[in-house]
């Protein structure tokens, strides 16, 4: 079946057109925009940028949803050129385990910032939990970055 699916005329258009390339880019632009935001984000919650009002913090949250999604849909295109090759690949399931992680964490902080950001003004102070669920989600997604990466450059030598 994977063989199947790196045979596909989606992937094999990928492989042979500009479709690598653009896959790649978007990805990059998702990794950009979810990893950018959300240090900015922690970065206030930690009380640098002063001038960002704290309730402005969730208006931000859409926007790395739409990343992530356009990171699953090039994520996904770049798999299909080569399933195989990635499933046997341990650095991806390292990567992989991360964004699962991320992911259940970003939809923690989204939560906090709803129950939290209502209530907040320039002199407000967020909870040590929302600073502390804003510093993982930035630490996960670095770490996801990461794992990217070094799939690039190690997947093969460690293969699962």
């Amino acid at each position: 079946m994977l063989e199947q699916l790196a045979q596909s005329e989606y992937a094999q258009w990928v492989q042979v057109s500009w479709g690598w390339a653009g896959a790649l880019t978007l990805h990059a632009f998702g990794t950009a925009i979810i990893l950018g935001f959300i240090t900015v984000m922690t970065l206030r919650l930690f009380g640098l940028f002063p001038k960002i009002p704290f309730a402005a913090l969730s208006y931000l949250v859409p926007f790395i949803w739409v990343a992530f999604v356009v990171q699953f849909l090039s994520g996904s295109t770049l798999w299909l050129t080569k399933p195989e090759q990635y499933l046997k690949d341990g650095m991806f399931e390292v990567k992989l385990f991360f964004i699962l992680v991320s992911v259940v964490m970003m939809w923690k902080f989204q939560g906090m910032l709803k129950r939290e950001a209502a209530g907040w003004d320039a002199a407000s102070t967020p909870s040590p939990k929302g600073v502390k669920t804003a510093a993982a989600c930035c630490l996960l997604w670095a770490a996801v970055v990461i794992g990217g990466r070094l799939t690039a450059y190690l997947g093969s030598l460690y293969p699962v």
